[in-house]
């Protein structure tokens, strides 16, 4: 199993999962969701969600999701997962609570930090 991971808020994730779909912001802007590595995710929670609470992280199964997955590079430096459509939700496999330390910065959660 391939593994992406998505950060949002914990609203949201409770609203897709009364729907079994999930659609962020981007996809509406942008035309696809936001994905990270495992070795991405703290580089971009820190630079686009510095100090938010009410986070949860989404560990998706990259297999199961419906919608076409392209690993594409950002500002020349590294390639991101994008999902391009809505996100079923059965394809989400862990759900970690994320929230900001008391300096507003992330860490890993521990479950994903015990998998690297």
């Amino acid at each position: 199993m391939s593994r992406i991971w998505h950060i949002t808020t914990r609203q949201q994730w409770e609203q897709a999962q009364l729907t079994q779909i999930y659609r962020s912001d981007s996809l509406e802007s942008e035309g696809f969701i936001h994905c990270s590595t495992p070795q991405q995710v703290i580089k971009v929670a820190n630079t686009l969600f510095l100090g938010q609470p009410g986070l949860v992280l989404l560990g998706i199964d990259s297999e199961k999701v419906q919608a076409e997955i392209r690993y594409e590079e950002v500002e020349c430096t590294e390639r991101f997962p994008h999902i391009y459509g809505s996100l079923n939700t059965e394809a989400v496999v862990e759900v970690l609570d994320f929230e900001p330390g008391v300096n507003g910065q992330f860490e890993l959660p521990k479950p994903m930090a015990d998998m690297s």
